[in-house]
Order: structure tokens, then sequence, then C-alpha cells
């Protein structure tokens, strides 16, 4: 397993990175233990969680994924062999984000962070964060498969200021060791990072972006941050929720897949993702390749890339996603995916 520094932290985190956002729904309390215990004895490091999770998001199921990792750290006190993560949910702003959590007002101001941070620590059964990332911004932004700026003057937003504030408490607390955003735009970065030089806030390490080949925005805007700022990418969605491994073409739908499970999920799904997936699947196999394999460690190839956020509901799926960190792609296949890329550029943003 190869390591990479996160931001200008100290953290050295997995190229391979596991995502929980199935377990507490898709997967149960044994199946998350399972997971862990194959991840890290592969080299696996960063575990990634959130308030949230598990996903679709539910009152009834809210903080499951987080709890699951908690009584693993309990029973097995590897605390630190992991670098953990989680996130704070942002306010309610469309109907694709969770009401249910703290009365669908759960602003990033001081009262929200403190009690959502309080109740993470209090599930996962640590009493620090490796990693605290907001999962959303305060403010109305085009994320989430938006293609355009909305354009919205909100009521009410938190300032960042404010925010990063309450952050340098939880820092000098030791309840959180660095920060982090999540979904946010290059606008975002900027004043997170300008902040923190003019008014000696604590200062970001990562951000937590989609990332894939049907969704390559991340190079536009943000990418460059990384050059010349060292604010590292935490892929998510790298397979597209599945879709890159060729499992829904034609329409497939197979038993117990996300797709099949989940109808709120249309952002890899439609004829552009289709038509986008089938040529990528079909590269991977003219080259002897597993499809899924080829779309992660294209992934892990990129050089903004601090972690590859897998997410697996078998244990097959597990390890074929971890094993794509010894996959090297030739230079033909990398030449084949910016091919497709020019031809049907992002087809799922």
């Amino acid at each position: 397993m190869e390591y990479r520094k996160l931001g200008r932290t100290d953290l050295e985190v997995s190229v391979i990175g596991l995502g929980t956002m199935t377990w507490g729904e898709q997967n149960s309390e044994a199946d998350a233990h399972e997971q862990l215990d194959y991840a890290l004895a592969r080299g696996v490091n960063l575990v990634d969680a959130a308030e949230m999770y598990p996903v679709p998001p539910k009152a009834e199921t809210q903080g499951r994924t987080e709890t699951y990792i908690g009584t693993w750290l309990a029973r097995t006190g590897r605390r630190r062999d992991i670098v953990l993560t989680s996130k704070v949910a942002g306010p309610l702003r469309d109907a694709k984000r969770p009401g249910h959590i703290r009365d669908g007002k759960p602003f990033l101001d001081r009262k929200n962070l403190t009690a959502a941070l309080h109740d993470s620590l209090k599930r996962l059964q640590t009493d620090y964060l490796d990693l605290y990332q907001l999962h959303w911004p305060d403010r109305t932004t085009a994320t989430f498969g938006q293609l355009a700026y909305p354009w919205v003057k909100d009521d009410y937003t938190v300032p960042i200021e404010e925010t990063l504030s309450v952050l340098q408490d939880f820092v000098r607390e030791g309840k959180v060791r660095h920060i982090g955003v999540s979904n946010e735009t290059p606008w975002g970065v900027s004043q997170f990072l300008k902040l923190s030089e003019t008014r000696g806030l604590p200062r970001i390490a990562s951000i937590q972006n989609p990332y894939s080949l049907l969704n390559r925005v991340y190079e536009i805007g943000l990418s460059e941050f990384t050059q010349f700022e060292q604010v590292s990418l935490l892929a998510y969605s790298p397979l597209g929720m599945g879709v890159l491994s060729g499992k829904y073409l034609g329409g497939a739908r197979p038993e117990g897949a996300r797709l099949t499970l989940f109808t709120r999920f249309t952002r890899y799904d439609g004829p552009e993702a289709e038509s986008a997936a089938r040529q990528y699947v079909e590269l991977a196999r003219d080259h002897g390749l597993v499809p899924a394999q080829m779309a992660l460690a294209w992934v892990n190839s990129r050089p903004f890339v601090a972690s590859n956020l897998i997410g697996a509901t078998s244990m097959a799926q597990l390890q074929e996603n971890i094993a794509s960190a010894q996959v090297v792609l030739p230079a033909e296949v990398l030449e084949g995916i910016e091919r497709i890329h020019r031809g049907q550029p992002n087809p799922c943003p």
C-alpha cells in the first residue's frame, strides 16, 4: 500500500481509503467489522465517516455508521492504527440534504458544531478525530450534481470565519487534529485559505469532492490548489456509484445494488453516463483489466489525490477495490482514457 501526505499535515494516509456510507443500511455491524479487519490487514489506514451516514440519510438510521466504527474500536483497541475522519452536516438547502439532523437547521455555528462533534465522538468511542470535515458549505452552492452557480441569496449563512473560529477551539482542545472541507468550490477553498493566513485560524488540509472518470470537474478549478497550496483531494464516488464497474450496462439492475434499491441516486444514471461507462468498460476489457480496477487505478494515479475513498457492500467488491492499489495502467490505457474523455467530458458532474 502506498501512503501520501495529507496536505501540510504530518498525517500519512493510504492511497485507498475506506468509505463507510453503506454501513447501517446495506451493511450490518458484522459486515462493517469484517471490512475494517480486512482493510487494515491490507494496509488501509484512512477510515472516512460522517454523522449523516448511512446513505440514504434517514432519521431512524442516522449515526449507525459511526456507531459501528465505535464498537469495532472498542473491540479491537486499534484507534492509533487508523486515521479516523468524520464530517458534520450542513444546513438543509435542497431536497437531497437531510432535514432530520438538529431539527433541519444544522448551521455551521458554535452550537451545532459542538453538538455534532461531541455526538460523533461518543458514537465513535474516541476522544479525538484525526480529520474533521464540513460535509457541505453552509451557503448555497452548485454541488451534488448542479451544473451552474444557482444565484440564490440565502436568508442566513454562518460566515466562514465564525466556523473556523469554532474549529480552532476544537483543535486547541485536542478533540480534532486537522480540518477539511467537502463538496466545496474554488471560491470557498480560497476563502478558507485566506482566513487561515490573515486571521491565524486553522488551515484546511483536504477537500473531499467527487472525482472519477465520469466526473473530472475537480481538475478545472480545484486541482491547482493542490499544486500551490497543498490542499489534498479525498476522492469520493470514484466508481460513480458502481456505474464504472459495468454492472448497470444495458439497463441491468443487479439485486441489492444501490441503483436498484434506491431511486434517489440519479447523478450517475442516464444515457450520457451509460455511453461513457460503456466505453471505459470496453477499454478496460480490451486490455485485460477489471473495469472497476482500471477506474480506481486511474484515480490513484492522479498527483492531487491523497486517498481514493472506496465503498463496498460485499467482501468481493472490497477485495477487488483495494487490489487496485497494485494496478499500474500502461500508457495506451491512459491514452484511451483521455480519448474517451475528450469525446464525452464529465457526463456526470
